[in-house]
Parts: C-alpha cells; structure tokens; sequence
C-alpha cells in the first residue's frame, strides 16, 4: 500500500516570495505580480515558507583574512619593540643576547703578566683599530708604574733634590692623525690623558665608527730614569656588523686581491 507524501515536509522545503503590495504568492523570477500587477522589487523580503514562517538566512560568513592580516601585524610590532629593547637595553638578559647575536664585542688591549719597560725619554704604544658600524665604543682598564732602579739610583737616593726615585708614567690614548702629530713632538689633542701619575683607572669612550688609534705609555718627561710599567687594557664596543660576517669579508677581499 503506497503512502501518501508527507505534506508538512514538502511544505518546508517549498518556498514562496510574496508580492510587496498584495501577498500573492510570486514564481521564480517574475518582473511583475499576476495579482496586482505591481512591479517586483529588486529588494525583497525574506523569503517565506508556506503558512507565514520565515526562512532564516544565514549571517554572512566573516573575513578570515582580515584577521589573520590584524594577528601578523600585532606580532611583527611586538617583534620590533622586542628587538629595539634587547639593543639599547643594558639588561643583563639583552646583554646576554647582544653577545650571542655577535653585536656586542670585549677585545683585550693589553694584560701584562710581567711588567714591560719604558726607557727614559721614550715611549711605548700599542695600536688598535675599530671595525666599521662600531657604536658605545669605551676603553677601560688599570695600570700601574715604578721605576727601574740601579746602583747608582741607590747610591743618589736622599743626596740632594728632595730625594725622591721618580716613579710617575704618562699614558695617551690618540687618534692615528694626533699621534703623528705627538710623536713630532708637537701639543695635540687626545681622547684620554692621564698626566703624570704613579698609577690610574684609564676609562674613556671614543667616538662611533671605524677607526685607527693607539694607547700610549710615554716616559719622555723622564731623562734618566726607566719605568717598569703594569697594565690592564680592555676595549668594549658594540658592532651592527656581526664578526663572522667582518672575517668573511676579509678572507674574500685577501682570496680577490681587490
């Protein structure tokens, strides 16, 4: 026995647009009402089921993209503020990475394990250069000085003057251009001078950059008395060019010969 269609089902899955004016049920695409003959709108109502119910459209879907565009954003501003901290910052923790990352550079100067000699009416010097992109750039250290003593100094102590074995050096820390100057024994600035002193804390910054200079022990102001001279040189800089990229552009330029 064949069973009659479920009429309540074909209901729900038959959908009629009404017209605007008079409620005539309208067919798939008519311009104008056979009722009424009112002209269709182009915006209709939502459409109805049989028996008045409403047919609920679904919401438009949201733009994901959009949103994903807002997220990379966001975590690209807070990568930049992140790095922008972990450079300029003297936070142990951002110390620690500018080592890591190769912008933050320790070399040591000079680290006497014996003192060396100065003769009297000379000088000792000791270059070094900046690499390029050099910034915060501060040399530091300690050093100490004595006099080399002989009979004979011995033999003078207390006679005349006021007795004393003069034990006071000079140190300098120059450009390449002033030392030139110095060395001809003309007056020239200097980025760090200590005067005549027994010993000192040597702590001066240089400016940014690359650059060639020389620390300096200078006995010149001393003719007949040598120094023996103790030192602990440390130069502290910060490069936006990382090592291994300095030491690969060396080796290329010494393999090309340019």
């Amino acid at each position: 026995m064949e069973t009659e269609p479920n009429k309540s089902a074909a209901n729900v899955a038959t959908v009629s647009v009404g017209c605007s004016k008079c409620g005539a049920s309208l067919p798939e695409g008519a311009q104008f009402c056979l009722k009424c003959g009112k002209p269709v709108s182009s915006t209709r109502k939502s459409p109805t089921l049989e028996g008045g119910a409403v047919l609920q459209t679904q919401p438009k879907p949201r733009h994901p993209r959009r949103t994903r565009r807002y997220i990379l954003w966001s975590l690209l501003i807070l990568l930049l503020l992140f790095l922008g901290w972990a450079i300029t910052s003297d936070n142990p923790f951002a110390q620690a990475m500018q080592e890591l990352a190769g912008w933050k550079h320790d070399r040591t100067l000079l680290e006497t394990e014996t003192p060396f000699v100065v003769g009297e009416h000379s000088f000792r010097r000791y270059k070094f250069d900046l690499p390029e992109g050099s910034t915060h750039v501060t040399i530091m250290g300690q050093f100490s000085s004595s006099s080399v003593t002989t009979g004979k100094d011995k033999n003078n102590k207390g006679k005349g003057g006021d007795g004393e074995i003069d034990n006071n050096i000079e140190v300098y820390v120059m450009s390449e251009p002033a030392f030139a100057v110095w060395q001809n024994g003309y007056a020239t600035s200097s980025v760090y001078e200590s005067g005549r002193v027994t010993q000192g804390t040597l702590q001066a910054e240089l400016p940014a950059g690359a650059g060639i200079y020389y620390l300096i022990f200078s006995n010149k102001f001393s003719t007949n008395t040598a120094k023996n001279v103790n030192a602990s040189i440390l130069l502290r800089y910060k490069s936006w060019v990382p090592g291994w990229f300095r030491s690969l552009k060396e080796r290329f330029v010494n393999w090309t010969g340019f």
